[in-house]
């Protein structure tokens, strides 16, 4: 029974997840294209766009997605073990996004910016789910 309660909670996460995911996504890459647009460098521009889907995401995954029993998972504690996960995350974004922006140019890195962050999502949410809203 125990086992069955646990699939079911992670395909009801997984599920929450993906959903807040791509708001969080959405909001990250408009403020991303908006920024970069008005002539924002890219590395900037990224970490302002993950910044404001971060804080729609941890607040919407705590209520959400990684809520237990109808209570919310927030708090500081949690947001600190957030911001050791969402540190080197950003950092690699950062590095990728860049990169696309300066080697291929930056109409190009719109475009690759949700694919990077797609790719990172799947580790995320085993990060979140194991170490942030545990």
């Amino acid at each position: 029974m125990l086992r069955r309660l646990s699939h079911h909670a992670f395909f009801r996460q997984s599920g929450s997840y993906v959903i807040v995911g791509l708001l969080q996504l959405l909001l990250d890459w408009l403020v991303f294209v908006l920024l970069t647009a008005l002539g924002v460098p890219a590395a900037p521009g990224n970490v302002a766009g993950r910044v404001s889907g971060a804080l729609l995401g941890f607040w919407l995954n705590g209520r959400v997605t990684f809520a237990h029993g109808g209570q919310a998972r927030l708090g500081w504690s949690r947001f600190g073990r957030f911001m050791l996960v969402w540190l080197p995350l950003t950092a690699v974004s950062t590095v990728l996004v860049s990169w696309a922006a300066s080697a291929l140019s930056l109409h190009l890195a719109w475009l690759a910016k949700p694919l990077v962050e797609g790719m990172l999502a799947m580790a995320t949410f085993f990060l979140l789910r194991h170490v942030v809203y545990r």
